[in-house]
């Protein structure tokens, strides 16, 4: 009787021990960006679970890429749409990737943009977007087609409409006579670009800080929600939501599990969560946050006419196109249509980047530089684009020009070589012979222009001297930091707030950090 009772006291006493225990499960998620406002849902069931969950936030070609690492850096795979798995999961890694909730891509344009181009409760088809952008009455923000799932739908979404057929895309469309053209007028309109929904969301803000606006941006239905709801509480104008009424592409938010070796307790934890996260009580939820349930209509839904937002209005959806196809449209996109890009990459050869430094720049450059390697991960240059190399150490060592064609890359890539490490450091210096670069070169308003300033140390402050030259531009002309080794972060997020810009950390792999910032110009 006493050994039962000794053995009793000792289960109670292990029960106890295991529910004061921490978490026992340790569960990454690699998540796009717009996942952000949903991710206390999934952190309160972690909790419950007594799991460490961690979001890894990446862009959709990010997460795809990402699949190719041996072992991948996380349990889950949560991207805007399955496109970015079927194309770059070659080993099949991800296993039931299930839709958990619907946002499609449209266009929010300020109020007062959409009354004045009449567009304010009536349907408006691409055509009429392409009539307003061929007549310069209206631009947009948009994400990069081959970064991110928003700018691919909206990308794909203007193919489906300069066809005019309700058919999947096929690689013979994309040769359609007049099609190019049309798509490439809608993406004319692009006043900036970003790697990420987002963050493409936070520039509009800055904008509006900064005393200016954007006329909109093509974002997610439920992205543009959450963006009106703080211009609302800012007592700014809101976006009108344009539906075209020839038909959209849809973020469906697919969650698919990656096995790397977790064994039974991870699958359970990531099926349990799968099905909270589809059950009755979490798809209401996610309506009240804006989106569409995986499946069926948002009931309960909250319209706001004021700015034309109905999640359980029936929208014309696209069709997607093969994996094989949405390949070559963007490379099409990358190489062809989008508008051009204008770059000075502004690269530190001061004495502290000698060694290792000095060869990770150089490997990086010739990468960005490369079609064959750039197109990899798509971002390569397309022949329109105009690119200027400045390497710099305490002043500017010289400039060499080319564009983004094949013939030109030899020549540029010799100009980075060409650098040995030695001198000090002047960011600065580099950064104003950039910007007189973009404001040298003829017609560059038909490009999205930047600079990419890639530093490892301290440099001397003329920051000011150079900041009065951007505001004496009147040009948006967008100032990104890469860093390496022990750069001063402090100087370059100045720079970039002040130029509505962001920095990219290079320390860890320059080659990442320049394939990154690709996708915001």
């Amino acid at each position: 009787m006493r050994r039962l009772l000794r053995q009793g006291f000792a289960a109670v006493l292990l029960s106890a021990f295991g529910a004061c225990a921490g978490p026992q499960l340790d569960f990454v998620i690699a998540s796009g960006s717009e996942n952000r406002t949903l991710e206390p849902i999934v952190q309160d069931f972690c909790r419950a679970r007594r799991v460490i969950c961690r979001f890894d936030y990446q862009g959709s070609l990010d997460i795809g890429l990402a699949l190719s690492n041996e072992p991948p850096a996380f349990d889950a795979v949560w991207p805007a749409n399955a496109i970015w798995i079927e194309l770059f999961d070659r080993d099949k890694r991800v296993r039931d990737l299930t839709p958990i909730a619907r946002s499609p891509v449209i266009l929010g344009l300020r109020r007062s943009k959409a009354e004045a181009l009449g567009w304010i409760g009536r349907p408006v088809a691409t055509s009429d977007i392409v009539e307003a952008v061929r007549d310069k009455n209206v631009s947009y923000l948009a994400s990069s087609a081959t970064q991110s799932n928003s700018g691919a739908g909206a990308y794909l979404a203007m193919l489906s409409a300069a066809l005019g057929s309700p058919d999947a895309i096929t690689l013979a469309d994309l040769r359609t006579p007049g099609m190019q053209d049309t798509v490439k007028t809608l993406l004319s309109g692009t006043a900036r670009t970003a790697g990420s929904s987002a963050w493409l969301a936070d520039l509009y803000f800055k904008s509006l800080e900064g005393g200016t606006a954007y006329d909109g941006m093509w974002n997610y239905e439920a992205v543009l929600a959450e963006t009106n709801a703080e211009l609302k509480r800012r007592g700014a104008e809101p976006l009108y939501a344009i539906y075209p009424s020839d038909g959209v592409a849809a973020a469906n938010s697919p969650l698919g599990f990656v096995d790397r070796g977790k064994g039974v307790p991870a699958r359970n934890f990531f099926d349990a969560l799968q099905k909270h996260l589809l059950s009755a009580e979490i798809q209401t939820r996610l309506v009240a946050l804006g989106r569409r349930p995986a499946v069926g209509e948002a009931r309960g839904a909250v319209p706001d006419p004021s700015w034309n937002y109905d999640p359980s209005r029936l929208v014309a959806l696209i069709r997607m196109p093969e994996p094989t196809v949405v390949r070559a449209a963007l490379d099409l996109y990358q190489e062809a249509l989008r508008r051009p890009s204008l770059t000075v990459y502004c690269l530190d050869f001061s004495g502290s980047m000698g060694g290792p430094g000095e060869d990770e720049l150089k490997k990086a450059m010739r990468f960005v530089l490369s079609h064959e390697e750039a197109s990899r991960v798509l971002v390569q240059n397309g022949p329109a684009d105009r690119i200027a190399v400045i390497p710099f150490d305490s002043r500017v060592r010289g400039v060499t020009r080319g564009s983004g064609s094949t013939a030109d890359a030899p020549a540029l890539i010799r100009a980075v070589e060409s650098n040995d490490a030695t001198g000090g450091t002047n960011i600065y210096a580099c950064a104003k012979a950039g910007l007189q670069e973009i404001r040298d070169t003829p017609d560059t308003g038909r490009y999205l222009p930047a600079i990419v300033l890639m530093t490892d140390g301290r440099s001397e402050n003329y920051q000011q001297d150079f900041l009065d030259a951007w505001r004496n531009a009147g040009a948006d002309i967008p100032v990104f930091g890469v860093t390496f080794g022990d750069a001063d972060k402090t100087q370059l997020d100045t720079l970039a707030d002040a130029t509505r810009a962001r920095v990219f950390d290079g320390r860890t792999s320059l080659q990442e950090a320049f394939r990154a910032v690709r996708g915001y110009n």
